[in-house]
């Protein structure tokens, strides 16, 4: 695996602005240091279990028998979304407490919902595997702040499906600081999607079966535009993160 020190440079990004189509540069296993630490890694092809069960949770996903939540950020795609495991709570909405996703709920949605938690388990092993200091810090980090019945997995408390779904520059500030998300893509017949952090001027390519382990909450990060080259073409983005807003709920 090759190690890549992530160097700062200038840019004048800023959280909203659109992430516009970009080449990857980073095409090859790699282990991303920072002053030093190892702070997260890519890996361009997945093995064994989890590549099993995450084919079966994208082919679920991708079915009728998983409830979705469509989208229109871009012409002439379907894009659409589907969250597994625990809710925050959203006041706004007159609930004031954490829940958990209503996919659960949805019989015909099983096997999604057991591929997904079995998918969670074999990539929590490799994040443990590759980097076994930052894994026991993020399961520390969920003992702290997520009650047991909120968590999914080991390190995390939520994930989310998103279906040819670019991501204009944001950062993710509702995650446990000192936590990493997991993104596993999967592809077909479409190019970009790429995922691009402007600190590092570092574009992940979002080949099929990849697989980034990256701290959302660090860095300004977006999703480059995704086009199918025929019809049916697509990329979707299996996403593990771990929500901070559960702590008050212990």
């Amino acid at each position: 695996m090759k190690k890549i020190e992530l160097i700062q440079v200038e840019h004048n990004v800023k959280v909203g602005d659109l992430c516009e189509t970009k080449e990857p540069n980073i095409t090859e296993d790699s282990l991303f240091m920072f002053e030093g630490e190892p702070v997260g890694f890519f890996i361009t092809q997945i093995e064994g279990k989890l590549k099993q069960f995450i084919e079966i949770a994208n082919n679920e996903f991708r079915s009728d028998r998983v409830p979705k939540s469509t989208m229109a950020r871009a012409s002439g795609v379907e894009q659409y979304s589907t969250i597994i495991g625990s809710v925050p709570p959203k006041p706004h909405l007159r609930r004031p407490y954490p829940s958990i996703s209503s996919v659960h709920n949805t019989k015909s949605a099983r096997t999604f919902i057991k591929a997904m938690l079995a998918a969670c388990r074999e990539a929590e092993s490799l994040y443990k595997d590759i980097l076994p200091k930052q894994y026991d810090n993020q399961v520390k980090l969920i003992d702290e702040y997520v009650p047991k019945k909120y968590k999914l997995g080991n390190c995390f408390t939520s994930s989310i499906n998103n279906y040819n779904i670019p991501a204009p520059f944001h950062r993710d500030t509702a995650n446990i600081k000192g936590c990493s998300n997991i993104i596993i893509t999967k592809k077909r017949n479409a190019t970009g999607g790429n995922l691009h952090v402007p600190d590092y001027n570092a574009t992940m390519d979002s080949s099929d079966n990849s697989m980034l382990v990256y701290p959302a909450w660090r860095n300004v990060h977006g999703v480059t535009p995704i086009v199918p080259t025929s019809k049916g073409g697509y990329r979707n983005s299996l996403v593990f993160y771990p929500l901070a807003s559960f702590k008050k709920f212990k």
